[in-house]
C-alpha cells in the first residue's frame, strides 16, 4: 500500500517493494508537481522533506504510542482515585453533620475540626491531580514520547496522594464511629418522641372532652393543657431550628405532662365520688367522736375517785379539747362540701385531709381516758403480773448476753443491772395507802424498752460479726 504524503501509512500494514532510488534524484511526483507549478526543481528537496514530514512521527511512534498508553493508564487510575476520594468526603460530610446536629461535646468539635483539616489536605491533593490533568493533553498527535512520560509521573504521584489522603480519611471515619452511632441513635428517636407527644396531647385533650360532657369541670387541668399549647409549636417548628437535644427533651417533657393530665381527667369521676364518700364517712364519725367525747367526764370523775391525781391529771382537759377537735373538723367539712360543690378537686381533698387529722387526735385522746382507766384497774387488782412480765424480758436479756461467754459485755451488762434496779424502784412505789399506779406502769413500759434496745444491739453486733 502506497502511502501519500498527507496520508502516512501505517506501521503494522505491510509496505509493497520499490527499486532503490539514486541520490540526490527528485521523487517524479514532486517533478511533476514543480513543472505544474511554474517553481525551479532546486527547491524540490525543500518540498519533498516537507511532505515526507507527515509520516517522520510513526517512524518512531512505537516507544511513544506506549508511553502514551501508560500516562492514560495512570491518567485513569488518578480520576477513579479522585473519584473515590470526593464521595468518601461526601459521605463523610453527611456523617459530621449528623453530629454537630445532635451533639455539642468537645468530642465532637474535635471531630468538626478534624474533619476541616483532613478537608484542606484533600483540597491541597486534588488540586495537584487536577494541574496534572491539565498540564497533558494526551490526545495531541504530536506528543512526544517524553512529555507522556512528564504526564504519568506526574499523574501517578497524583493518585499516590490521594490514596493517602483516602486512607486518612478511612482512618477518621472508623474513629468517628461511637460519636456517629450516638447521634443517630438520637435521631432515631427524634420523630417517635415527637409522634409520642403529639399523640399524648390529643389524648389529654379527648379525655378532657368526655370529663366536661359528664358535667365535670376541670379548669386546672385544662389550664395545664394549654400551657403546652407553646410546647407543640416549637416541637412542630422541628429539630433544625430548636436542636435535636433540645427537642427530644421538649417532646418528652410534653409527653410526660399530657399524659399526667390524661391520667387526672380519667380518674376524675372515681375521684369525685372518692370525695362524696369521705365526706359522708367523716362527718358520721364527727358525730360518733361526740358522742364517745361526752363519755369521758364520767371516765375522769371515776379516776379521780379512786386513783392519785398523777394519774388523772394530764387528761383533764380532754372533753374540752375534744369538743373543740370536733366543732373545727365539722368547720373544714362545711368548706370540702362547699370545695366539692364547686369542683375545686385539689381543695376540697386537701380539707378532708385535715378533718381526719382532727378526728384522728380527738379519738386518740378519748380513747386514752378509757384505756388509762382500764390499765389502772388491772394494776391494781393485780400489780404482779406486770412485774413478772418484765423480770422475764430482762431475764431473757441476760441469757443472751451471756450466751458464748463467761462475763457478759459491760456494755450490755451495765444497762441490764441499771434496769433491774429500776424495776424494783418502781415496785417500791406500790407501797403505802396511795401507791401511785401510773408512775408504776409507765417506769415498768421504759424499762421494757430499755431492755429490747439492749437485744437489738447484742443482735447486731453478732451479726456483723458473722
Amino acid at each position: 500500500m502506497t502511502a501519500t504524503p498527507w496520508q502516512p501509512y501505517s506501521p503494522m500494514v505491510p509496505r509493497a517493494p520499490r527499486a532503490p532510488r539514486r541520490p540526490g534524484r527528485t521523487p517524479r511526483p514532486v517533478r511533476d508537481l514543480l513543472v505544474l507549478a511554474g517553481l525551479p526543481l532546486a527547491v524540490a528537496p525543500v518540498l519533498a522533506a516537507a511532505f515526507a514530514g507527515g509520516g517522520t512521527r510513526r517512524w518512531f511512534g512505537g516507544r511513544a504510542e506506549n508511553q502514551r498508553a501508560e500516562a492514560q493508564a495512570a491518567k485513569d487510575a488518578a480520576a477513579a482515585a479522585f473519584y473515590e476520594l470526593d464521595t468518601a468526603q461526601r459521605d463523610l460530610r453527611i456523617s459530621v453533620e449528623t453530629i454537630t446536629a445532635v451533639d455539642d461535646s468537645p468530642a465532637a468539635r474535635r471531630a468538626v475540626a478534624d474533619f476541616e483539616r483532613l478537608g484542606r489536605r484533600i483540597d491541597e491533593a486534588s488540586g495537584r491531580y487536577i494541574a496534572a490533568v491539565d498540564a497533558h493533553d494526551l490526545d495531541r498527535d504530536d506528543l512526544e514520547a517524553s512529555a507522556a512520560s512528564r504526564a504519568r509521573t506526574e499523574l501517578s504521584a497524583a493518585e499516590k496522594e490521594l490514596g493517602r489522603v483516602k486512607q486518612e480519611l478511612d482512618r477518621f471515619a472508623e474513629g468517628l464511629g461511637p460519636l456517629l452511632g450516638k447521634a443517630e441513635t438520637q435521631l432515631a428517636r427524634l420523630a417517635p418522641a415527637v409522634e409520642r407527644a403529639r399523640q399524648a396531647l390529643r389524648a389529654a385533650s379527648d379525655a378532657l372532652d368526655a370529663v366536661r360532657g359528664a358535667g365535670l369541670r376541670a379548669d386546672g387541668l385544662a389550664a395545664r393543657l394549654a400551657a403546652l399549647a407553646p410546647e407543640l409549636t416549637r416541637l412542630n417548628q422541628g429539630a433544625g431550628q430548636h436542636g435535636v437535644p433540645q427537642t427530644l427533651e421538649r417532646a418528652e417533657r410534653v409527653t410526660r405532662e399530657a399524659e399526667s393530665v390524661r391520667a387526672e381527667a380519667e380518674r376524675l369521676p372515681e375521684r369525685a365520688e372518692e370525695i362524696d364518700r369521705r365526706l359522708v364517712s367523716l362527718r358520721t364519725r364527727a358525730q360518733a367522736l361526740t358522742t364517745r367525747a361526752g363519755q369521758v367526764e364520767p371516765v375522769l370523775s371515776e379516776l379521780r375517785r379512786r386513783f392519785t391525781a398523777a394519774c388523772w391529771q394530764d387528761l383533764q382537759h380532754v372533753p374540752e379539747q375534744a369538743a373543740e377537735s370536733v366543732r373545727q373538723a365539722e368547720g373544714r367539712l362545711r368548706e370540702a362540701r362547699a370545695a366539692r360543690d364547686e369542683q375545686r378537686w385539689p381543695d376540697a381533698t386537701a380539707l378532708l385531709s385535715t378533718v381526719r387529722a382532727l378526728l384522728n387526735t380527738t379519738d386518740e385522746a378519748v380513747s386514752a381516758a378509757g384505756d388509762r382507766l382500764r390499765r389502772l384497774n388491772a394494776v391494781q387488782k393485780d400489780p404482779q403480773q406486770e412485774i413478772e412480765r418484765t423480770r422475764f424480758a430482762i431475764r431473757d436479756a441476760q441469757r443472751l448476753a451471756m450466751a458464748g461467754r463467761n462475763t457478759p459485755d459491760p456494755r450490755h451488762a451495765r444497762p441490764l443491772d441499771d434496769a433491774v434496779a429500776r424495776l424494783e424502784r418502781a415496785i417500791g412505789t406500790l407501797e403505802g395507802r396511795h401507791p401511785d399506779y401510773w408512775h408504776f406502769l409507765t417506769e415498768t413500759e421504759a424499762v421494757r424498752q430499755t431492755v429490747a434496745g439492749v437485744v437489738s444491739r447484742i443482735r447486731e453486733e453478732r451479726g456483723a460479726g458473722h
